[in-house]
Parts: structure tokens; C-alpha cells; sequence
């Protein structure tokens, strides 16, 4: 007991009184369940249309729209629901958006793409009736759009002859040419012809009415009478830019190009008329005319010339000033629609200049740039091989041509280049494979049946077949000194020399290319006639002075 009470605890020390809670302790915050959280279905709609997940989405903006009192989420909760065909969902949500104060042509219009959605032609008319009733500014864009979006085009075809008629469009011509526009798209033809007629009975003093209605009248096969509208249309406005170059298209169309210089030739200038001068001046190959116009941009006004650098650049390129080119290129906007077109001339021209290691760091950087665009990436690759094959860095390009193959398989050009890439790198079979590969698809295709033909030759095997693919090429064009050159070439491997000789000696009189010089090159020194042999490469030289063909060759025949 003694032991028991040494042990006994000590009393405990006294303590304070807890402080009193302040106000807001006492407070019970009710926190929503994410169910009933608006921020947290608006937040889950708006990921799951990242993602592109219309279905998920429409599930949270219909929710959504229960627990806010904004139209603008019972709006976006409707359009889900009819993008993702959820009769129900939209049903719901149209009567909420309505009863929120939704604004009656947006109205109209969610309700019209619902009623086409359901087949329901007759709700459709009449809610694209009170669209375009409306005071709205933008309706019958609206009513467009309806149209446009519509699973079945022969329903709007119908509901736009029935709404879309001279008597019910607005005093605004554009209406009347979007209508019109919209009607041939839809395959209403005839429609749109009669609403461009309509058009420009009602506003006779407008260019761009009288641009549409010849358009249309050539379109159905009317030229003349396209061209002589056009023609009064200048007659009464010749300082219309958009008409003048309408009309000369459609002269160029026609093969009449001194009629179409002569009618951009005079007048206001714009970058329109400027393109379409420097592409006729081009097809005649006229300097003069091209120097002339090259000037002439330069000194338009700034609005103009600002517009204007990649046909800046294009004319200067075209008059053999690469460094002005490539001044030019370099100015265009990355707005610009020809941004992406100005970087890849500006690689080859950089690798024209030798400067071929900043040609592929600018390729490579479009090939970052346009990671999510195949087309513009494979043409990034494409290029990049292209230059790699001129350099003779066979390896590069070969991989080169390979990636922009995985964006887009078996493409007949991309192994066209491979093929080249792996003749020339001594990977014949390869080559040969490629060739082959184009011809299943294409059997008719003279290019690959020339190059399978001249490798085949080259390599000195499977003869007979080559002669069979370059018979077929030269068919197909005997004028080409390219196929000339393969068929001289196939001669001198099957021994016959002096057919050879006059074969490669038309092709080099016909086009100095410097492969063709080095092919009729040795067959002459190998008929003894070391001379004119020697004559040939020296003009080989001058036209390419590091040709490795040229090197190989001389190597060869002076061992």
C-alpha cells in the first residue's frame, strides 16, 4: 500500500478557459456537391470541348444551364445539344434559353437548325421565316449558315427558293450575291442564276453585281453574253478594280492575254490587278514587262506595296535578283497567306546563294512551326530533301523523303525524290522499288517509267524491261531530252554505240543539261573520239563546275 500511494499521480496543474470562438467559427459553410457546382460544370463543359468531346460537353452545359439564369449558358447548352442530335437536350434547352430572354433571330435560327435536324421541313420553313422577319442585321447571314449546315442538301435547296426570293431580300446587293452564291453551292443552279439576273435588274450601278452576274453566265456555259455584261459593266465604271480584273480572268481564261494586259494596263491598281499583270507577263517570259512592273509596285502607295511582298519578291526572282528576293520574302507578314510559301522560297534561294546550312535550319524550323499542318509539313520535308539531293548529300535526303513519307504514305512524288536519292546513292534495289511502287499506282506515269528505265540501264540489268519502260515513255512524250537521254543511254549499255551517240547528241542540242554532256561525253570516248569528248565535258564545266557525275566520269575513263 506503502508502494501504491509513492506512485499516485500529482493533481493537475489548473488550466485557462477557452477563448471564446469568434463569429465567423461559428458559421456552417455549405459547400456544393460538383452536381450542383455551376463554375465546376462550366469549367468540365469547356475541357471536354478541348478535348472535342461534344457529347460530354452538352452533358455539362446541360446542367449547367439548371443552376445559372444566364441565356448565354442555356444558348451553348441548345447548340450542343443540336450539334450532338440530343432531340431532348435541346428541346429543354431552347424553352430555358427562351424563358431567360433569348434574343428572337438567335432563336429562330437554334430552332430551325433543330427542326432540319429532325427532318421537320415545315417548323424549319416557318422558323427561317421569322429569322429573316427579324430586324437583325445579321439575319439572313444567319439563314445561310442554317442552310450550309444542313444534313440534307436537297431540303435546303428547296427552303432557299422558297424564302430566298426577289421579293423577300433585303435592299443590300450582297445579300442578293450571297443567296445567289449559296444557291449554286446547294446545286440550285438555275436559282442562282435567276437571283443574279434579279440582282442586277435591282441595282444596275454596282460592280460587283454585275462581276457575279457574268461569273454565273459563264458558268452555265454563256460565255459571250458573260463577257459583253462585263464589258458594259466597265464601259459604265472603268475605274472598278474588282470588275477589271474579272474581266481580264476571264480573257486570260480564254487565251485572249493581250486583251487582259492591255485592259489591267490602265486604270487603279490594286494587289489583284498587280498578280494578275506579273502571271501574264510571266507566261510571255517578258522581261521587259516584268522589269517594268517590278518597278512600278515598288513605288505604289504604301497600303499597296505593304501587301506586296511576296509579289515583290516573286518579280525580283523571276529577274534573276536573288539577294532582292530574298530581302522581299523575308518582309512578308506571318499573317500573310503566302507566309509559309515566301520561307520555302527563301530556303531555295538561300541555297542557291551556297548557303545551304541556314537553307535546312530554316526548313527545319518550319517543319517545328507546322508540326500540326501535314500539308505544309510535308512540303517543309520535301523541300528539305530536294535541297539535300542538289547538295549530294544522298544520306539527308533519303531520310528526309522517308518522314515526310509517314505524314503522307506511298505519295507519288515524295518517292519519286527517294527513288532519285537512292539511285544516285548507289542504292539501286531501293530505288528500283520506289519506281516500282509508283508505277502500281500509276502505270501510265512517264516520269517513273523514264527514271526506272535510265536506272535499270545505269545499273546494267533487267534490260529487256528497260527497254520496254523507256519505249513506253518515249510514246508518251519523243520530244523530251530527258528521255532522250535515258534511251541513248540504254543503247550504250546494250552496245550500240554510234545509235547511242546520235540519240545523246539530239538530247544535248535539245537541252544543255549537264547529265546528258557527261552520258554523250563518254560514249564519244568510248568510239575513240577523245577529242570531242573532251570538247563536250569542257562544256559540261562551264554549265556545272562540281558535277560528280563529271568527276566520276573522268575518274573512270583516266584511270
Amino acid at each position: 500500500m506503502l508502494g501504491l500511494a509513492g506512485c499516485a499521480p500529482l493533481p493537475p496543474k489548473p488550466t485557462r478557459p477557452p477563448a471564446p470562438a469568434q463569429p465567423m467559427a461559428r458559421m456552417t459553410v455549405a459547400t456544393p456537391d460538383a452536381e450542383h457546382d455551376l463554375l465546376a460544370q462550366l469549367m468540365a463543359g469547356e475541357m471536354a470541348l478541348g478535348r472535342s468531346d461534344l457529347a460530354v460537353a452538352s452533358g455539362h452545359y446541360d446542367r449547367a444551364m439548371a443552376l445559372s439564369s444566364d441565356p448565354v449558358v442555356a444558348e451553348r447548352a441548345a447548340l450542343l445539344a443540336i450539334a450532338t442530335h440530343d432531340d431532348a437536350a435541346a428541346t429543354r434547352a431552347l424553352d430555358r434559353w427562351q424563358a431567360l430572354g433569348g434574343k428572337p433571330a438567335a432563336m429562330a435560327q437554334a430552332r430551325a437548325q433543330l427542326a432540319l435536324d429532325r427532318g421537320d421541313t415545315a417548323e424549319a420553313r416557318r422558323q427561317l421565316k421569322l429569322l429573316t422577319e427579324t430586324r437583325d442585321k445579321d439575319a439572313w447571314r444567319s439563314f445561310a449558315r442554317v442552310l450550309v449546315g444542313a444534313r440534307d442538301q436537297a431540303q435546303a435547296g428547296q427552303l432557299l427558293e422558297q424564302l430566298a426570293t426577289p421579293q423577300r431580300l433585303p435592299p443590300d446587293p450582297q445579300a442578293w450575291l450571297a443567296m445567289s452564291e449559296l444557291a449554286d453551292k446547294l446545286g440550285r443552279h438555275a436559282w442562282a442564276q435567276h437571283l443574279a439576273d434579279a440582282a442586277l435588274a435591282r441595282f444596275p450601278h454596282n460592280g460587283e453585281v454585275y462581276a457575279w452576274a457574268a461569273r454565273m453566265q459563264a458558268h452555265n456555259g454563256n460565255v459571250p453574253g458573260a463577257r459583253k455584261l462585263l464589258k458594259q459593266a466597265i464601259a459604265r465604271s472603268p475605274n472598278d478594280v474588282h470588275l477589271r480584273l474579272v474581266y481580264a480572268g476571264m480573257l486570260s481564261e480564254a487565251g485572249d492575254y493581250a486583251a487582259a494586259e492591255k485592259l489591267l494596263d490602265h486604270g487603279p491598281q490594286d494587289v489583284g490587278t498587280y498578280r494578275l499583270r506579273a502571271a501574264l507577263a510571266a507566261r510571255r517570259n517578258d522581261t521587259k514587262a516584268l522589269t517594268a512592273l517590278y518597278r512600278q509596285v515598288q513605288q505604289a502607295p504604301a497600303g499597296v506595296r505593304e501587301h506586296s511582298a511576296y509579289l515583290l519578291g516573286q518579280l525580283a526572282e523571276m529577274l534573276h535578283r536573288g539577294s532582292e528576293a530574298l530581302s522581299w520574302y523575308g518582309q512578308v507578314d506571318d499573317d500573310d497567306p503566302h507566309a509559309f510559301d515566301a520561307d520555302l522560297r527563301s530556303a531555295v534561294l538561300l541555297q542557291a546563294q551556297g548557303r545551304g546550312a541556314a537553307a535546312h535550319e530554316l526548313l527545319g524550323q518550319l517543319q517545328l512551326d507546322y508540326l500540326d499542318q501535314p500539308d505544309q509539313l510535308r512540303q517543309a520535308w520535301q523541300l528539305d530533301a530536294e535541297l539535300y539531293l542538289r547538295e549530294g548529300n544522298y544520306v539527308q535526303a533519303i531520310t528526309a523523303f522517308t518522314r515526310a513519307l509517314q505524314v503522307v504514305p506511298n505519295n507519288s512524288g515524295l518517292l519519286y525524290g527517294r527513288g532519285l536519292a537512292y539511285a544516285e546513292a548507289g542504292q539501286v534495289d531501293n530505288a528500283v522499288r520506289d519506281f516500282r511502287a509508283i508505277l502500281k499506282q500509276k502505270p501510265d506515269d512517264v516520269d517513273a517509267s523514264n527514271a526506272l528505265g535510265f536506272t535499270l540501264a545505269d545499273a546494267n540489268r533487267d534490260l529487256p524491261e528497260a527497254e520496254q519502260l523507256l519505249t513506253r515513255a518515249r510514246a508518251a512524250r519523243p520530244n523530251d531530252p530527258s528521255i532522250a537521254d535515258s534511251w541513248g543511254w540504254l543503247q550504250y549499255r546494250m552496245g550500240d554505240l554510234a545509235q547511242a551517240a546520235q540519240t545523246l547528241r539530239g538530247a544535248w542540242q535539245a537541252s544543255k543539261q549537264a547529265d546528258i554532256g557527261v552520258h554523250l561525253g563518254e560514249v564519244l570516248w568510248q568510239q575513240g573520239n577523245h577529242a570531242a569528248a573532251e570538247q563536250v565535258f569542257d562544256q559540261v564545266r562551264k554549265l556545272d563546275p562540281h558535277n560528280v557525275n563529271l568527276a566520276n566520269t573522268i575518274k573512270r575513263l583516266h584511270p
